[in-house]
């Protein structure tokens, strides 16, 4: 079984996606500036060497969503984020998931993240804002990792860090797209 990418994605519906970004530029350009994320994430994601799966949300979404075809869809966990990972990381791995957020994102991180698996046992790409763009695991996972964790916050990765037992690589450190502040930021990598 060749390694998996999911990629955890929100359907592009209008009003949906993106508000914090939305209340700095607007719910036309947000709209428009995460459509363009999630191709760029997929289109920089794909690679013969692994599979790319979209897990994506609401479930009726599936096979409905433009940026999504040409690859396999699965729906989301229902609950928290803590829920959704828990569902991924129960498959049989090495597995390593990412959002829409960061296309700045390439192939080579991908394979440096499967790369480092074949010697640590969790690989992060920590985030600028104190969360994490990718998280890889050989799975099923034997511990629940994300439990009391503070999401959406900047001590994110310090809280699943502390759950972690066994070795730990870090990637380099990326900015997620998450309001105008960030956006620009990240500049000409997008």
């Amino acid at each position: 079984m060749k390694p998996r990418v999911y990629i955890f994605s929100r359907a592009p519906i209008f009003g949906l996606a993106k508000t914090r970004l939305a209340a700095d530029i607007g719910k036309v350009h947000a709209h428009r500036i995460y459509k363009a994320m999630i191709a760029k994430v997929i289109k920089r994601t794909k690679d013969s060497r692994w599979e790319v799966i979209i897990s994506g949300t609401p479930s009726k979404s599936l096979d409905q969503v433009i940026e999504w075809q040409g690859l396999r869809q699965v729906s989301q966990a229902k609950g928290t984020l803590s829920d959704k990972l828990n569902k991924i990381f129960r498959k049989k791995g090495p597995i390593v998931v990412i959002g829409t957020d960061c296309p700045q994102l390439n192939q080579k991180d991908i394979a440096a993240a499967f790369n480092a698996l074949k010697s640590y046992d969790t690989v992060f790409g920590p985030a600028e804002d104190g969360g994490f763009w990718l998280i890889g695991m050989h799975a099923p996972l034997k511990k629940d990792i994300f439990s009391n964790v503070r999401w959406s916050d900047r001590n994110t990765l310090n809280d699943v860090l502390s759950n972690i037992e066994g070795s730990v690589f870090h990637l380099r450190k990326l900015t997620d797209i998450d309001d105008l502040n960030s956006l620009l930021s990240v500049g000409k990598a997008f």
